[in-house]
């Protein structure tokens, strides 16, 4: 996976009826940090990497060092994020045949699971991407087997493109339908 190296970044914040689209920021660090080491969270991810307290030492002070990841903010706490990023052409699975296509990732704390959130959220990017990048196809790629991915995925509004075996769990990887 690589940046969005063509685009300005951070963009301007997007504000939806409950929530805030940002750049990371220093007062992230311990969502973050949660986030990344919460072991339900990072069920389908490969699990957590490290404890909380390795990553409250190993996430920089100043988390915003890479293009194209959003923070979520409801409330004025940090509730999850989401990446966009361009998919590496070494991938072996595209809708295009350059590949390079757009990839959206989210991850949300589980508070915050089945109140719409990640829905309200995801949308506003996927908007914030139809605005900068028109035309762009925009890919996800999730386990089936968490299942919570899928029907968000799915609910957004993309379609099955094809199933694979990797990181030992079958994949699903899907577009985002236009028109």
């Amino acid at each position: 996976m690589k940046p969005l190296g063509d685009v300005p970044w951070p963009p301007e914040q997007i504000v939806t009826e409950r929530l805030i689209l940002r750049e990371t920021r220093t007062e992230d660090r311990a969502g973050l940090a949660e986030l990344l080491s919460d072991a339900t969270v990072q069920a389908y991810l490969g699990g957590p990497q490290h404890t909380r307290e390795e990553l409250e030492e190993l996430i920089p002070h100043d988390p915003n060092t890479r293009p194209g990841i959003f923070a979520v903010e409801h409330a004025g706490e940090f509730i999850g994020r989401i990446t966009i990023q361009r998919r590496d052409r070494a991938w072996s699975h595209h809708v295009r045949d350059e590949g390079d296509e757009v990839e959206i990732g989210y991850e949300f704390l589980p508070s915050t699971w089945g109140k719409g959130i990640a829905t309200e959220a995801t949308r506003a990017a996927l908007d914030w991407i139809d605005r900068t990048l028109p035309g762009e196809p925009v890919v996800l790629t999730t386990q089936v087997a968490n299942e919570r991915s899928l029907r968000l995925a799915q609910k957004l509004g993309f379609v099955e493109v094809e199933r694979f075996d990797a990181y030992g769990a079958e994949q699903w990887f899907g577009v985002l339908k236009t028109g």
